[in-house]
């Protein structure tokens, strides 16, 4: 069976962890533009650069000064270029800290609020990098405290925030769905009709959200699997193909090299 997914090598920390952006591409721009999803909740805090980013399904840009609360499980990639600078806030699993449990897109236009979170991401940054006593404690109050900012913002925000359309509800669905049933070859129309839709009425609603078909979606969801099993473990290719629901060995070769350009194998190598 496949691993659950990770941000490195080995197995996935349980603890906070806080790591600069550019840092989490240094692997291949794959492992963050490709559509993942994590076992814990993370924020993204984008201090500079502009570009896209893709959550359950739906497609928003993003800039400066935004933060954006990214729940456990819930599917996500984005566009990492040379100028996008900031940092990624790992919460851990079982954190204890209380979040907001949905999506949380936050553009944070005033001085002084850029400047509290920015104090509150140095604050975890040097207990979590401490060695004094106490370190471990001191971080979490300070992720407890990140936690209301977060809650306050999201107050504030309630009254602007759209409701979300019928085609944005269903690529949410959908993309809860996939993230379940990635892993059992099940197909489009399968999924499509798990949600009471047809796969023309879901690929077209993944198109408005994303511009991306329902297919594409859940092969892109499927490949950044595979790549992440190839590059971080010694899994054999045959059971990575097993484990991601391909009928064969050879099968899962051609699919994966129409997508990345490599065979499985090749692709293992260069890494």
């Amino acid at each position: 069976m496949a691993q659950p997914a990770r941000l490195e090598g080995g197995a996935e920390p349980s603890a906070a962890r806080l790591i600069p952006i550019q840092r989490l591409a240094q692997g291949g721009r794959w492992r963050v533009e490709a559509m993942r999803a994590h076992s814990e909740p993370c924020l993204l805090w984008f201090t500079r650069g502009q570009g896209r980013i893709t959550i359950g399904g739906v497609t928003r840009g993003y800039g400066p000064h935004n933060a954006i609360l990214i729940p456990a499980g819930v599917m996500h990639g984005f566009e990492a270029g040379p100028q996008t600078h900031g940092m990624v806030l790992f919460f851990g699993r079982n954190s204890g800290i209380d979040l907001p449990m949905t999506v949380q897109h936050l553009r944070i236009r005033e001085a002084s609020k850029q400047a509290e979170l920015s104090a509150i991401f140095e604050a975890i940054q040097r207990e979590l990098g401490s060695d004094k006593a106490n370190a471990a404690r001191a971080a979490q109050h300070h992720l407890g405290l990140l936690g209301v900012w977060l809650e306050r913002q999201v107050e504030a925000a309630s009254d602007e925030a759209p409701r979300p359309t019928a085609s944005k509800r269903l690529a949410a669905r959908f993309t809860q769905l996939l993230e379940r049933d990635f892993r059992t070859g099940l197909g489009v129309a399968d999924l499509a009709e798990s949600l009471g839709v047809t796969p023309t009425h879901l690929s077209r609603a993944c198109r408005e959200t994303c511009g991306r078909s329902a297919s594409d979606l859940l092969q892109d969801r499927r490949l950044f699997e595979a790549r992440r099993l190839l590059a971080d473990t010694e899994l054999p290719i045959k059971e990575i193909s097993r484990s991601l629901g391909f009928t064969s060995p050879a099968y899962f070769s051609r699919a994966f090299q129409h997508r990345a350009g490599k065979t499985p194998s090749a692709f293992r190598r260069a890494g």
